[in-house]
């Protein structure tokens, strides 16, 4: 295994844990908590980029399906991922794939990123409605209103926060030779 990758591999490791702290910060809600997870999904999609913030999100994911309380609530186990909750889980790792396929296409800038991860949010609500939905039993109405509508302003706020916290973060390992430049807009 090559110096590039070894270090790409540890990057997702670190994003991956990074992703379960954050999950850990929580407001409660009836079926669905906001969690900073999705701010985490949006970070490390901005730095790492498609295929390495999908693998991270993979590694996140593999890591509480086996026991390891990462996910909201320390909670953990495959029980999580088939559960009320667990569409936003599989949501995160499709998001993290498109927020960095969208900036690999286009450019590594602020005003990309936001854009980028508008519509991860999107796509992690949509996958996670869907679950939750035919898990719990709930109309589509009830659904929207418990499993998207409560996230749609704090989810605006944590793709500006990702965006620029993420574009950050990446000029200064680009510039550090921590990852490689791809696409970095000046």
């Amino acid at each position: 295994m090559n110096g590039e990758k070894l270090r790409m591999i540890i990057h997702c490791a670190i994003f991956a844990a990074m992703t379960g702290i954050l999950a850990q910060i929580e407001i409660p809600l009836p079926l669905v908590p906001i969690s900073g997870q999705t701010l985490a999904v949006g970070i490390t999609a901005t730095i790492l980029g498609s295929r390495y913030g999908a693998l991270s999100l993979i590694c996140y994911a593999a890591l509480g399906a086996v026991g390891v309380p990462v996910f909201a609530g320390f909670s953990g186990g495959a029980q999580v991922l088939v559960g009320p909750t667990g569409g936003y889980i599989f949501g995160f790792i499709i998001a993290a794939y498109f927020t960095g396929f969208i900036l690999e296409k286009t450019k590594f800038t602020i005003p990309m990123a936001m854009i980028a991860n508008t519509v991860g949010m999107v796509i992690t609500l949509i996958l996670g409605t869907i679950q939750l939905k035919f898990v719990a039993d709930l109309g589509w109405s009830q659904a929207m209103a418990a499993g998207v509508y409560p996230f749609i302003v704090v989810g605006l706020i944590k793709a500006f926060l990702a965006s620029w916290i993420g574009i950050t973060v990446r000029k200064r390992l680009v510039q550090a030779k921590l990852i490689q430049n791809r696409n970095v807009a000046a």
